[in-house]
């Protein structure tokens, strides 16, 4: 009962109350009809008060969890907050289902934070492996497991941006813009007056040369994959202890980046692929063109991969447009096959080319494989 009258506007059932004085004037003679007012204000002080507190509940932010260890949503509440992040109701179903099963008290906190949201889905994606069913059921799970995941990681970003670029980590890489010429960069030192980066140098290894004053403007991720950049300028360069390095002006306006619509991540790992043609001579309107498989076979090194593509350095002589068929072999229980297209190519300071495909098909399983690798769950 006190639940019920917390909050409640007690001083009507007090006036009520003190209106009829005290309980022996219900034992009284008469018709009863003060007492059936005074009974029909109370129920309906206690059914206002029931209606208000249930939409409390429901309609107030997610609360800390019970001590019964249950966590206590706010069911509106819960997909507003879902629905920032431009969730649909199967994909905000399936995300409430995994912070319940692991004792998520704040889901706001936590999906500000890629590394617990990563925490819960790989737990999550651990007990698909494990569960029963069929290869084609835990795959399809898997699926969207990591299409709710990528939904998240391509979300608006709910974080407090950089308010100064003293706060960028030392050792992260960005790209440094000066014109029309972009060069991969790392930050080495940002907490002092001025910040200062690796000297820039072209796809041949030749240094840059940047004038005094010069301005530049620099690209930069977060290890929680969220983007900024900002505008500056060259002051020299400074001594570090690999050499020289660019000092640039700090600022105070870093302004973030449309988000990634899949996560990236850099890695070293060989693999093997052909090229694809298509053969048009039979194609209609209701039949695509049937493609044909280079039998010479081409090595390279996947530099970054990402759900949605992938840089390649190679030795092979492969032209923009060129269609090829990648097969990786990153563990003796996975593999990737895609069928993707080089949009751009660059010439490596070594031996080789530098070719950055999107990819135009990728199977269910190889989906899976890739975003396993990426979020770091395999």
């Amino acid at each position: 009962m006190n639940l019920l009258f917390s909050g409640m506007p007690m001083t009507l059932l007090q006036n009520a109350w003190s209106r009829w004085g005290d309980e022996s004037i219900f034992f009284q003679g008469g018709d009863g009809t003060e007492a059936i007012i005074l009974s029909i204000v109370i129920g309906a002080i206690i059914v206002l008060s029931i209606i208000v507190h249930l939409i409390r509940r429901a309609m107030g932010p997610p609360t800390a969890s019970s001590s019964s260890g249950t966590p206590r949503y706010g069911v509106i509440g819960f997909r507003r907050l879902t629905s920032s992040y431009g969730l649909d109701k199967s994909q905000s179903k399936l995300l409430e289902s995994i912070f319940r099963a692991n004792g998520v008290g704040d889901p706001a906190r936590v999906l500000r934070n890629s590394e617990l949201v990563d925490r819960h889905f790989e737990r999550a994606f651990k007990n698909i492996e494990r569960s029963e069913g069929s290869d084609e059921e835990i795959q399809q799970r898997i699926l969207r497991l990591f299409s709710l995941r990528n939904a998240i990681e391509s979300a608006p970003s709910h974080t407090e941006g950089f308010t100064a670029t003293n706060q960028i980590a030392n050792n992260t890489p960005a790209v440094l813009s000066t014109g029309k010429e972009n060069y991969t960069v790392r930050v080495v030192s940002s907490k002092g007056e001025s910040l200062i980066t690796e000297i820039p140098k072209s796809s041949l290894g030749t240094t840059i040369k940047l004038p005094k004053g010069a301005k530049v403007s620099l690209s930069f991720f977060t290890q929680s994959s969220k983007g900024f950049s900002f505008e500056s300028r060259v002051i020299g360069n400074a001594v570090i202890p690999k050499g020289f390095g660019l000092e640039l002006s700090h600022s105070s306006k870093p302004k973030p980046l449309a988000q990634r619509r899949f996560r990236r991540r850099e890695t070293n790992i060989k693999c093997d692929f052909q090229l694809v043609f298509l053969d048009s001579a039979k194609a209609s309107k209701k039949t695509p063109p049937k493609l044909i498989l280079d039998p010479r076979r081409y090595n390279g090194i996947i530099l970054d991969i990402s759900a949605g593509g992938c840089s390649m350095k190679t030795p092979a002589p492969i032209q923009v447009g060129s269609r090829l068929k990648i097969e990786i072999v990153y563990s003796s229980e996975s593999m990737i096959a895609v069928l993707g297209q080089v949009v751009r190519t660059n010439r490596s300071a070594g031996v080789g080319t530098i070719i950055h495909i999107k990819f135009l098909k990728v199977p269910r399983r190889a989906y899976n494989n890739i975003n396993a690798l990426v979020f770091g769950y395999d």
